[in-house]
């Protein structure tokens, strides 16, 4: 049995390490307020109804989870006070703290993790997450702060699926969770709380003064909705925003200059998130693996990283970041090879029967539509480009962008694209079952290009079923060499994040998680505060 205590519980249980910042949080200063860019809005705020980014960022400062990571990436107590790994990690144990409160002052209970996990299960809720929940065998409700979660086997997400928000019972029980206020109106017991949405304009969020770990000490958190990026960096520059993802362009030259020095600082780090270039699988020219394969051997990779990221990022093969234990170690980025290309498309029966420069079969032209969110101007450039390489074969890709809440909504979750650009997110436990697994090719679900192969979902599953990480790997490196082989996906970078933050934001330290997991803890130096918000 591994037994697992929270590390904030007691000041007398803190390491020298941590004491000394816990010192340094005492003399921080309360107040003022930070103005996040984001180029997509939210479209809903309980987390197991939605998996864009832009949601569950939000989200994320509103409700809590009995876990999360550290900056180390490691799993650490939060809403939890402890919990337990037992036999051979098919039974985890939980307590809670005593005493976290809701925003209307109930506490927070095993119960309302109970009713959280009966609403991921529930069919109805359409939650893109829910196999992770659907392992269990058995959750059991000890007393009003403990409970545990059983397993038939060892699952490998089984801690990770306990990092996701807990919902109040009391608020929502008996409600049609698809068509409830509280998606627009949540209330939750996270470091901050909703208080106003102006729709495609701005989220704000007011720091909670019950959250249990001590309330924020910037006292206010502005989403800003511009969808656009350079939009977005002249709000930066006129310091009408502070905090900015910079394009690699911004971040080598257009920040090289004394005012941006002077009020910004930048990092840099390898995202863990790749792009991608999507195949609908029930398009007729997308069924045929010889075409996916013709366009990815048609896409040179490294003018992407060099033309489109100026050098900040790296070429992809795969789903995995690379140089982690899961990505393979001997795959490489498919190479540009056009006249390998042309020769696959004419085995697949296309030639150029009107001498017009497309490729054509039975009369139909090789033409479809790459699909990409507007006001993404690094993924609309990589779009130009792959368009260009792709008329060189004889392709004719056009390029549409659509304002992301629609995107997602009405084209990705509905299957109605030929091609999508976009980008996943790569989870610290590297488990791919939502996006690859066949049983997730239905409506809404993350494998929206309907990929659907037998020996994948196998794999999938004994991945996420052993202990052994070698075991795994060696796993996800076969998943690896047959999607090299059947290119459902064009893998194509990894791109470096290169946010920047204003200089007077205090707390901020760098770590193998980036710069957020401490948020709640950043704060500005009174002398510094730029804004006067009323308590």
């Amino acid at each position: 049995m591994k037994h697992f205590f929270c590390i904030a519980i007691l000041a007398a249980l803190l390491t020298p390490e941590l004491q000394a910042a816990h010192a340094s949080t005492d003399e921080a200063a309360y107040g003022d307020r930070i103005l996040f860019g984001a180029i997509g809005e939210a479209s809903n705020l309980i987390p197991y109804l939605t998996s864009d980014a832009p949601s569950h960022e939000v989200a994320g400062l509103l409700f809590v989870a009995p876990l999360r990571y550290d900056k180390n990436l490691q799993p650490e107590c939060w809403a939890a006070e402890s919990f337990s790994v037992e036999d051979g990690g098919k039974r985890l144990r939980f307590t809670l703290r005593k005493g976290i409160l809701w925003e209307d002052g109930q506490e927070l209970t095993a119960d309302d993790v109970a009713f959280t996990y009966r609403i991921a299960v529930d069919p109805a809720t359409g939650n893109p997450y829910a196999e992770d929940f659907m392992r269990v065998r058995e959750f059991i409700v000890l007393d009003r702060y403990s409970f545990e979660v059983r397993y038939d086997q060892f699952f490998t997400r089984a801690i990770s699926s306990w990092m996701s928000a807990i919902l109040p019972r009391h608020i929502l029980e008996g409600q049609d969770i698809r068509n409830t206020p509280f998606a627009r109106k949540p209330t939750g017991a996270g470091p901050y709380r909703l208080k106003s949405w102006e729709a495609g304009s701005r989220i704000t969020l007011a720091a909670s003064p019950t959250y249990f770990l001590g309330k924020p000490h910037i006292a206010e958190v502005v989403y800003r909705i511009i969808p656009d990026s350079a939009a977005l960096f002249m709000e930066a520059r006129a310091n009408r925003l502070d905090v900015v993802d910079l394009s690699p362009l911004q971040y080598l030259r257009q920040t090289d200059t004394p005012v941006w020095k002077e009020r910004f600082t930048k990092y840099r780090y390898l995202a863990s998130m790749y792009v991608f270039m999507g195949f609908n699988l029930d398009h007729p020219f997308f069924k045929d693996a010889r075409v996916r394969r013709a366009i990815s051997l048609a896409v040179n990779r490294d003018d992407l990283v060099k033309g489109v990221l100026l050098g900040q990022g790296e070429t992809a093969f795969g789903p995995f970041k690379p140089g982690t234990w899961a990505s393979h170690p001997t795959l490489r980025p498919v190479a540009q090879d056009q006249s390998a290309a042309r020769a696959l498309l004419a085995e697949a029966g296309f030639q150029d029967t009107d001498n017009n420069g497309v490729l054509d079969r039975n009369g139909t032209p090789l033409a479809f539509t790459i699909l990409t969110n507007q006001g993404n101007e690094q993924r609309i450039l990589t779009a130009s480009v792959i368009q260009n390489q792709l008329r060189a074969i004889g392709v004719d890709a056009r390029i549409r962008t659509v304002e992301w809440a629609a995107f997602i909504r009405e084209f990705v979750d509905k299957g109605r694209f030929d091609v999508v650009l976009l980008g996943w997110t790569i989870p610290p436990d590297p488990d791919i079952y939502s996006i690859w697994h066949s049983s997730h090719t239905r409506a809404g679900g993350l494998n929206f290009i309907r990929y659907s192969n037998a020996q994948v979902d196998e794999l999938l599953e004994k991945a996420r079923s052993t202990p052994d990480q070698s075991v795994r790997a060696g796993l996800y490196a076969r998943i690896q060499e047959i999607l090299a082989e059947e290119q459902p996906y064009c893998f194509l970078y990894v791109p470096y994040a290169l946010p920047a933050v204003q200089r007077r934001f205090k707390g901020i330290e760098p770590a193998l998680a980036g710069i957020m997991y401490n948020f709640d803890e950043w704060w500005v130096p009174k002398e510094s505060q730029r804004h006067t918000l009323a308590e």
